[in-house]
């Protein structure tokens, strides 16, 4: 009789949960190569996080939107550590919600960020279906051994609407492959001669441009460049070190990069271990930030994490935690806005938004596929719907898209531009955007958001650029050259303004669409149709000011300094 009871109880609470829950988050089917195995197994345990509802969101927007922008009496006025968590940690009401639901479900939160924001909970696959009206499944992809377990829809219980804004994973699903460069690269003893300045052809080494490189090296201590490397991908001591020797022999060829690791990352230093991208992101930050101290920050992938996406929130959680930040961070990776969905790509947003509110630069490349997403392949060049890439679209960081050429420069093929399909407009693109939406065609049949959030905010060289991997010399391609090429320009600044007595430049984007915006030289030929795409594939052109391929252009170093100076 007691068990009928409990039964019938059961069955009560299960008809009240399920008229209460609440659609949270929901996609049509799983994006394209990822295949379902069927059902997660109902036993399988499943940790998942937890993003709690920030205090005072709109206190952080506002107060960044003051510190940010040139003429406001706080004008870089960075915050503390502290003070950013006094607007992003959740409130008590909400932290008392989540701890109740948690408690009647019988299964314990802990808290895993130093902003206590994020909550994670560990249960069975059945459990979290019941709870969160999910469907978990087991997912493939061709580029990973790993599987997946994700859901095509997940909602909230109505006593969590308005506490949680994410549960991660879940509805995502982020390629595991979310590397940014074209892979263009070529064995440069293969190749043969390196072609000179003036040409399409040409290599970016000292040889070229000049302009990146000042004579003076950086002095200042407290000015740290990070790096992040994701899915395993890690640079080497060797590999730089014989770059410095070719390309930089005025730099001590014994001069390296801190490490430092989250989620079991790790960086092993094996003969075979080097790779393409990371190895280009520290050859290029510090064969150009002469000076500057630069760290690696490995992130440990799948099995550690569930992802490239978490990867990102667990970047930020990190740098939440640490009293002296970075002053510039670069990220060359991402992937489709889409694959990650609404909540939980406006969660690594905000992210973005506090590390810019405490003076961090945040800097990323734009995508390798022009208007089409990331890698672009021959499949898709004849659709017209754009598909701008993540975390670029962030109105909080500064996306840097790629040029070729010196003479003249021109936007290069692949480069990432486009509209956020997730992020509105902010209000220091409105004017240039209204600008750039004029110059294209009545008839264009591209498909894109003409009020979303435009990318890239500028651009520079991104083609043929020599680096080491495994001792051999290579070239590489792609956003993901140019992202830390500018990350260390800034670097540079930074050390400059700090040897003057100034706060480093922090949050750029309000900057650089006003009393900067003269910096740059305007880049007005260029189709981003993509590297694989036809040229007469629907894209974006060059035009003159603003545009969707290049933004304001390539920086002039000399002009952009006296800009930060002034």
């Amino acid at each position: 009789m007691t068990a009928l009871c409990i039964f019938f109880a059961l069955v009560s609470f299960g008809a009240v949960s399920s008229a209460r829950m609440i659609v949270h988050e929901s996609r049509p089917a799983a994006p394209s190569g990822f295949v379902s195995q069927g059902a997660a197994p109902a036993n399988n345990l499943l940790t998942l996080r937890f993003a709690l509802a920030p205090n005072n969101l709109a206190g952080l927007q506002t107060k960044l939107a003051s510190v940010s922008t040139p003429g406001s009496p706080e004008f870089r006025k960075w915050l503390s550590k502290d003070d950013v968590k006094s607007f992003v940690q959740p409130s008590a009401q909400t932290v008392a919600a989540f701890n109740a639901f948690a408690s009647a479900n019988g299964v314990k939160p802990t808290v895993i960020s130093p902003n206590g924001d994020w909550m994670s909970l560990t249960l069975p696959v059945s459990q979290a279906n019941m709870l969160f009206a999910a469907n978990f499944e087991v997912f493939t992809h061709p580029s990973s051994p790993q599987k997946l377990t994700r859901t095509l829809s997940v909602s909230l219980p109505s006593q969590l609407v308005g506490h949680v804004d994410v549960i991660s994973p879940t509805t995502d699903f982020v390629n595991p492959n979310p590397h940014l460069t074209p892979w263009t690269n070529v064995n440069l003893a293969k190749r043969g001669p390196a072609a000179s300045c003036n040409t399409s052809d040409a290599s970016v080494s000292r040889e070229c441009p000049r302009a990146w490189i000042p004579t003076a090296p950086a002095t200042q201590p407290n000015n740290a460049l990070l790096v992040t490397g994701y899915v395993d991908n890690w640079a080497q001591s060797a590999d730089l070190s014989t770059f410095l020797s070719l390309l930089r022999p005025d730099i001590p060829s014994n001069t390296t990069f801190s490490l430092l690791t989250i989620d079991n990352g790790t960086n092993p230093q094996g003969p075979n271990d080097g790779s393409f991208e990371a190895n280009l992101d520290i050859q290029y930050t510090m064969g150009i930030a002469t000076g500057v101290a630069t760290t690696f920050l490995s992130v440990g992938g799948p099995p550690n994490i569930p992802g490239f996406a978490q990867s990102l929130l667990d970047t930020t959680t990190f740098l939440d935690g640490i009293d002296n930040p970075p002053t510039v961070m670069t990220t060359s990776y991402g992937s489709g806005e889409s694959d990650f969905g609404i909540s939980l790509a406006t969660k690594i947003c905000n992210g973005y938004m506090a590390l810019g509110a405490r003076g961090i630069s945040v800097l990323t490349g734009s995508g390798d596929g022009g208007v089409r997403g990331n890698h672009d392949g021959g499949s898709i060049c004849g659709n017209n719907t754009f598909f701008p890439v993540f975390p670029g679209t962030c109105p909080y960081a500064t996306a840097v898209g790629s040029t070729i050429g010196f003479r003249p420069e021109v936007a290069v093929n692949f480069t990432g531009g486009g509209f956020s399909n997730f992020f509105p407009a902010p209000s220091y693109q409105s004017v240039p955007i209204a600008s750039f939406l004029k110059t294209i065609p009545s008839d264009f049949q591209g498909i894109f958001n003409t009020s979303g959030r435009g990318i890239p905010d500028l651009a520079l060289q991104g083609w043929n650029f020599r680096i080491i991997v495994g001792g051999e010399e290579e070239l590489e391609s792609g956003t993901s050259a140019s992202s830390p090429t500018f990350a260390a320009i800034i670097a540079l600044i930074n050390d400059q303004l700090l040897a003057a007595g100034k706060p480093v430049l922090g949050f750029l984007n309000p900057w650089l669409y006003s009393t900067a915006s003269t910096a740059f030289n305007d880049i007005t030929i260029g189709h981003n149709s993509g590297f694989e795409c036809a040229a007469s594939s629907v894209a974006f052109d060059a035009a003159v000011g603003w545009d969707a391929l290049t933004g304001w252009g390539s920086p002039k170093f000399d002009d952009l300094l006296a800009a930060a100076l002034a």
